[in-house]
C-alpha cells in the first residue's frame, strides 16, 4: 500500500486525528500538504512530519472560505501539477450545540446547531468541490487512480447522548460520501473513488474534556463507552492509518461508496 509519488491534502491535518493521518500518508511516501486555520499548528505537524523523514507542505485555510480553497489548491498545483488524495478531517462540534445536564433539545440555539452543521457537512462538501474538481481525469488516456476520503463519525450510525448537531451533521456526511462516490464512478470509473471512515471514540482536543478527567483518568462517560466497546479501549490516532491507507491505495481500487468503522468493535456490539 505505498503511494510513492503522490500529493495528498488533509484538511484539519494540525488536530489529533488528522496529523497522525497526514503522518501516516507521509511514511506511505506520499507528499502531504497539511491544511487547517492555524498556521503555527499547521506548521508544526509539518515540522514532524519532515523530522521523521517525510516530505510535508503547510498549506493554510480555511475549509468554509471557498476563495481560500481556491487560493490552496492553485499554489499546490502549480508546485506539483496535481493532486490524487484528498482527506476531509476537517470538522468536530462545539459546547453551544452539545446538551449539558439538565438541559432539553428544545432550548438548544439554532445558531449553534448550524455551525455545527457547517462545519462538518460544508466543511466537508466544499473541499470536495474546489480541490476535486482538480482530482478529475483530464482525458481518456489520464488513468491514475484518485481518492477522496471523508471522516465520519460513530456519532452518524448511533443515537449518542448529548451530540444532536454532530450526530446529524455527520450521518449527512456518509450521505454525501455514498452520492459523490456514485456519481464520480459512473463518469470517471476507478479512477476517482470516494470513501470514508466512521472513527471510533478517540481523544482530541475537542471532546477531551467529555472522555478524560483532570487527572487524565476517563470520565464516567468514557468508562460506559469502553464498556460498550468489545477491545476494551479508545481508539488511538495511529489506529486510523492502515485503514487510510488502503483506501487510498490501489489495493482498494474496486472499492468506493463505504464508510468503514475503526471503532474497536462498538458500532457491532449491542451491550448485551
Amino acid at each position: 500500500m505505498r503511494l510513492d509519488g503522490s500529493v495528498a491534502v488533509v484538511t484539519g491535518g494540525s488536530g489529533a486525528l488528522g496529523s497522525a493521518m497526514a503522518a501516516g500518508l507521509a511514511t506511505a511516501g506520499a507528499v502531504v500538504a497539511v491544511m487547517a486555520r492555524s498556521g503555527d499548528r499547521v506548521a508544526a505537524t509539518v515540522d514532524a512530519i519532515t523530522a521523521a523523514g517525510g516530505t510535508a507542505q503547510a498549506l493554510p485555510a480555511d475549509v468554509l472560505d471557498r476563495s481560500q480553497l481556491e487560493e490552496a489548491r492553485d499554489r499546490l498545483l502549480d508546485r506539483y501539477g496535481r493532486i490524487d488524495i484528498l482527506v476531509n478531517s476537517a470538522g468536530g462540534n462545539i459546547p453551544e450545540a452539545t446538551l449539558g445536564v439538565g438541559d432539553r433539545f428544545f432550548d438548544l440555539s439554532t445558531d449553534a446547531l448550524r455551525t455545527v452543521f457547517d462545519l462538518n457537512l460544508f466543511g466537508t462538501l466544499l473541499p470536495c468541490q474546489v480541490l476535486g474538481a482538480a482530482m478529475v481525469p483530464r482525458d481518456a488516456t489520464d488513468v491514475a487512480s484518485r481518492t477522496i476520503v471523508n471522516v465520519s463519525s460513530m456519532a452518524s450510525q448511533r443515537a449518542l447522548t448529548r451530540t444532536v448537531g454532530y450526530g446529524a451533521a455527520k450521518a449527512a456526511v456518509e450521505n454525501f460520501t455514498r452520492w459523490l462516490a456514485v456519481d464520480c464512478a459512473r463518469n470517471y470509473g476507478d479512477r476517482l473513488r470516494v470513501n470514508a471512515i466512521a472513527p471510533g471514540f478517540f481523544v482530541g482536543d475537542q471532546n477531551r474534556a467529555l472522555l478524560l478527567d483532570d487527572v487524565g483518568g476517563l470520565t464516567a462517560r468514557a468508562r460506559t463507552i469502553v464498556e460498550h466497546t468489545p477491545a476494551g479501549r479508545l481508539g488511538e490516532p495511529d489506529d486510523l492509518v492502515t485503514t487510510l491507507l488502503w483506501l487510498c491505495s490501489p489495493a482498494s481500487r474496486f472499492v468506493t461508496g463505504i464508510v468503514v468503522p475503526v471503532d474497536g468493535g462498538f458500532n457491532a456490539f449491542s451491550g448485551v
